[in-house]
C-alpha cells in the first residue's frame, strides 16, 4: 500500500435483502467512510450483479475516502472475472458479510469473484448471521437470528463447533422474514373479505397501503405484474401497526416470534449449549421494529429449552459486526474497537435519516 493508504485498515461490507452498508475504517478506529445502498443479495440480482454492484460501492466508499477510484467498469467487467488489474488494495483486510451466501459452494463462488477485486491481501466472504452475532456479543460464540427480509440463524460453541441453517426459503423450511409477513398480510385481509378468515382490520389496510380499494385489487395486481412481488415486504410497518388492534395481524407477529425462537433453540440444542449462558443476539429491521411483547415472547420461548440464555436485541446495524470482526483479525485494542463501534453508530444514524438508494 502507499503511504496514504496505509492508515486505511478494514472494509467492512454488510449486504442484505433490503440494503447494503460498506464502510472503510482507519487504524485508530475511526470512521472514514459510510455508504448504503440497495440489495446486494446475490439471490435477489444473481451472482454477477451482487460482484457489480459491490465493486461499484467500494469505488465509491474509497473515492470517498480520499482514495483515488478504480473505474467501476474496470472493477465490475475484467477484474470481477478473476483477471485482477495490479491496483493497488485499500484496506488491510475486507470482511464481507452477506444475505445469500449460505451454501459453501455460494461461499467459495463470491469468495474467488470478490477476492479476485484486490481491495485487500486478505478477503473473508461469510453469512450475514456471524455480523450480527458480534454486533450483539463480544464473547466470540454464541447464537444469532436475523429477521429482516429474510431470516437465518448461526451458532458457534466456545470450541469453534459451528450451526448453520440452509436458509432457502420454504424448501428448507424456513418462514419469517418481511416477504413472508408481507404474504400472510394479504392472505389473512382475504379471507376476511371473502369470509373464509376472521373479520381483520387488514382488509383495509393492506390495500389502503398500496392505493387500491380491496385485497383482490392487490392480489389482481400482483398476479398481472402490475405490482412486484418484492412489494410484499413493505406491509411488514402495516401488520405491526394493526398488531394492537388486530388479531390477525398479531398471530402474524406471534409466528415471527416462534420462528425467531425456534432457529435459536435448535442452534442452542445441536451445539449442547442450554445449559451454558449463551447469548442469543436477535436482529434485522423486523425485529429492531418488534414490540416489548414480540422480544418477550422470544425470550420466554429460548429460555423454556436454556434458563440461562442471556437475549439480546441488536439495535446496530450489522455493519458495526462486519468492522468489529475485521478489527478483530487485525487484533486490534479494545480502544480501536470502542471508538469503531462509536464511530458506526453515529454514521448509522446520519444514514438512516436518508433514503435508501
Amino acid at each position: 500500500m502507499s503511504p496514504a493508504q496505509a492508515q486505511h485498515v478494514v472494509l467492512a461490507i454488510d449486504g442484505g435483502n433490503i440494503k447494503t452498508d460498506v464502510a472503510l475504517l482507519g487504524a485508530d478506529g475511526r470512521v472514514l467512510s459510510l455508504i448504503r445502498a440497495g440489495t446486494s443479495s446475490p439471490h435477489v440480482i444473481g451472482y454477477d450483479g451482487c460482484v457489480r454492484f459491490l465493486a461499484e460501492l467500494v469505488t465509491q466508499v474509497a473515492s470517498a475516502a480520499g482514495i483515488a477510484p478504480q473505474s467501476s467498469g474496470e472493477a465490475g467487467g475484467q477484474r470481477a472475472a478473476g483477471n485482477g488489474s495490479g491496483a493497488a488494495p485499500i484496506a488491510d483486510i475486507a470482511r464481507v458479510l452477506l444475505a445469500g451466501a449460505d451454501l459453501p459452494e455460494e461461499v467459495e463462488l463470491l469468495q474467488g469473484a470478490l477476492g479476485a477485486l484486490g481491495w485487500a491481501p486478505r478477503l473473508v466472504v461469510e453469512n450475514d448471521t456471524l455480523a450480527l452475532l458480534r454486533t450483539g456479543t463480544d464473547r466470540g460464540w454464541g447464537v444469532a437470528v436475523v429477521c429482516g427480509g429474510g431470516i437465518n440463524a448461526v451458532g458457534i460453541a466456545p470450541d469453534g463447533r459451528t450451526v448453520r441453517f440452509p436458509a432457502l426459503g420454504a424448501i428448507t423450511g424456513d418462514w419469517g422474514g418481511g416477504h413472508d409477513v408481507g404474504v400472510a398480510a394479504l392472505g389473512a385481509a382475504s379471507r376476511s373479505a371473502d369470509g373464509r378468515g376472521p373479520a381483520s382490520t387488514l382488509e383495509q389496510a393492506v390495500p389502503r397501503h398500496f392505493g387500491l380499494r380491496t385485497p383482490l385489487e392487490v392480489a389482481r395486481a400482483l398476479h398481472f405484474k402490475e405490482l412486484s412481488v418484492e412489494a410484499l415486504a413493505q406491509l411488514s410497518p402495516v401488520v405491526y401497526d394493526q398488531a394492537a388492534v388486530d388479531g390477525a395481524a398479531r398471530a402474524i407477529l406471534e409466528r415471527v416470534a416462534d420462528e425467531v425462537a425456534a432457529l435459536a433453540r435448535a442452534a442452542l440444542t445441536r451445539l449442547e449449549l442450554c445449559e451454558a449462558g449463551a447469548d442469543v443476539v436477535v436482529g434485522g429491521g423486523l425485529m429492531r421494529a418488534a414490540p416489548p411483547w414480540m422480544i418477550e415472547r422470544i425470550a420466554e420461548l429460548v429460555r423454556a429449552s436454556a434458563a440461562d440464555a442471556r437475549l439480546v436485541l441488536a439495535h446496530e446495524g450489522p455493519i458495526v459486526g462486519a468492522a468489529m470482526l475485521g478489527l478483530d483479525t487485525l487484533g486490534a485494542g479494545e480502544d480501536v474497537v470502542a471508538a469503531a463501534r462509536s464511530g458506526l453508530q453515529d454514521a448509522i444514524a446520519a444514514l438512516a435519516r436518508q433514503p435508501v438508494g
